[in-house]
């Protein structure tokens, strides 16, 4: 049995959400909300959840995601709308003071919603990520350019595989964890069609973004960030270098490093679950 085992479902008006929680929604514990990576699904935090069994989690998807509802036609997936979707989700569930571990985008996210809605987040975990992606304003141009001709480019078609096995193994030459991780991912990450499987996130978050935030705006984020932060940083992950950059601005920061790639918390689960709970805990 897996330790993420009761599926949630929300909806923020415009959009459904969905989450896999290691609590019943009724078990009236105050969840730790978990956000994933940037094509990663709900599934990925399965290995940490089965290191802390005693802290409730709930793992939720961003739109385009997992099992969560696909963004309109007419719209794209900008990187400040996941802030949105989170601060009407925690609007319709009447949540503050949340503590949140993120992964890659999803600690991006979550310094945005610390950031911008301090009253929503008392604690963050930062997973191999600290900081945003940042370009120099000179480049704000070419960056738009390059945006918006992604965006009107036809959509791919999908890949399509013989069977879940299959769609993990194609997932896992591309990242950093063995195919037992990527086999959780595509389990959770893939739907049944006529040719076999294929994965369920929206082809359109493959698009470039047409703007990228400033170093200049970044650290102003950052330094607007008032609650507690530990950001584990692997290091084996060529993030493990940048990261010095944005530590400064942070104004509760603790700063550590953890064996592992970019997945630490998928395949250092036991480590990173330790300096988690020690975290939380103080």
């Amino acid at each position: 049995m897996t330790a993420l085992q009761y599926p949630h479902h929300f909806s923020t008006g415009s959009v459904s959400l969905a989450a896999l929680g290691n609590h019943a929604a009724n078990s009236g514990a105050a969840a730790v909300l978990c956000l994933h990576g940037w094509l990663d699904n709900a599934a990925s935090f399965e290995p940490l959840a089965q290191q802390l069994p005693d802290i409730p989690l709930l793992a939720l998807e961003f739109p385009g995601h997992g099992h969560s509802g696909h963004r309109g036609a007419d719209a794209h997936y900008y990187f400040f709308d996941w802030v949105q979707d989170l601060v009407a989700l925690c609007t319709a569930q009447n949540w503050q003071q949340l503590t949140i571990i993120g992964h890659s985008m999803g600690a991006m996210v979550a310094t945005a919603l610390a950031a911008a809605f301090p009253e929503l987040v008392a604690k963050l975990v930062l997973i191999d990520s600290l900081g945003f992606v940042t370009d120099d304003a000179a480049n704000a141009a070419k960056q738009l350019r390059e945006g918006i001709k992604s965006r009107l480019k036809p959509i791919s078609r999908k890949p399509s595989y013989t069977s879940v096995a299959d769609a993990a193994a194609a997932r896992q030459k591309q990242s950093d964890f063995s195919l037992t991780e990527a086999m959780l991912l595509a389990e959770r990450g893939t739907v049944a069609t006529a040719q076999g499987v294929s994965w369920r996130a929206d082809m359109r978050l493959r698009h470039s973004s047409v703007y990228r935030l400033t170093p200049e705006q970044a650290k102003a984020l950052i330094s607007a960030v008032e609650c507690k932060v530990l950001a584990l940083i692997a290091n084996d992950s060529p993030f493990a270098g940048k990261a010095e950059q944005f530590a400064a601005h942070y104004t509760q920061l603790q700063l550590t490093t953890v064996r592992g790639g970019h997945h630490c918390h998928m395949t250092q689960a036991a480590l990173v679950a330790g300096e988690i709970r020690r975290f939380l805990m103080a």
